[in-house]
């Protein structure tokens, strides 16, 4: 019963080293595993399914060969690929999991989440999901030229850089981009949940918390810009490994 979870790789053409580390990883650790989970931001921009960048069929390649040894794929959205679909998800022979998915993981009903709905504070960000996630908007989007989609992505990403160095020099960037803990306490309890497992604060870590008096635990995994990070479950076991970037 093994299982490892990955989040925000933020995979991209300007950084193929950290392509290779991914595609090293399932080719070493995850290749007839029960299960690879993603929680989001695998690519640092996903401009749709029809993307025919070398990045995208590279990465595709390695998921399907990964799928076919026998592993199951899982796949979340997250802020930077929300435009993941169906025919991506049936390239790779991948199952895409809603927002909030529950799962068995290591003997315990855990969350998965990516994590950006835990950052209540980021009022700005929660806006700007809600347009992209609007089905007219994407459809708009995705009518596109690719071109078009591609120089969107790219202003996009530079909007982000700005406002996440403008946080900085007001030092709200900690707060802002965090969780909320009410707002972990509440998702958890909600689903029923003593574990919590999500990315995206690119904040590596495990929280004991305490649920209405009950031990509970939230598990942040890391980004890949920096190291490599990733969980694994041995079905009794948790463990949260870092390697360095190459």
């Amino acid at each position: 019963m093994s299982q490892i979870f990955i989040s925000d790789l933020h995979l991209d053409d300007a950084r193929p080293e950290t392509t290779a580390q991914f595609i090293e990883l399932l080719a070493r650790d995850c290749r007839g595993i029960e299960a690879l989970y993603i929680l989001g931001d695998l690519y640092e921009a996903w401009i749709g399914d029809d993307d025919d960048s070398t990045l995208a069929q590279q990465t595709q390649n390695a998921l399907a060969d990964c799928r076919a040894s026998g592993t199951r794929l899982f796949v979340q959205r997250g802020n930077r690929d929300f435009l993941l679909g169906a025919m991506f998800a049936e390239r790779i022979g991948a199952q895409l999991l809603p927002d909030h998915a529950v799962i068995s993981c290591a003997g315990t009903p855990t969350l998965l989440m990516h994590g950006d709905l835990l950052c209540t504070e980021d009022r700005e960000y929660l806006a700007f999901r809600n347009q992209v996630r609007n089905p007219a908007w994407q459809q708009h989007f995705l009518s596109q030229p690719l071109a078009a989609r591609r120089a969107f992505a790219e202003q996009a990403r530079q909007a982000s850089q700005s406002r996440q160095q403008d946080l900085k020099d007001a030092r709200q960037l900690e707060t802002i981009t965090d969780v909320t803990p009410d707002a972990v306490l509440a998702t958890m309890r909600h689903y029923g949940v003593t574990r919590m497992i999500h990315g995206h604060t690119h904040r590596p870590a495990r929280h004991a918390l305490d649920l209405d008096g009950v031990p509970a635990e939230r598990i942040v995994l890391g980004d890949w810009y920096t190291q490599s990070s990733h969980l694994a479950s041995d079905g009794d076991a948790l463990k949260l490994h870092h390697s360095p970037a190459p």
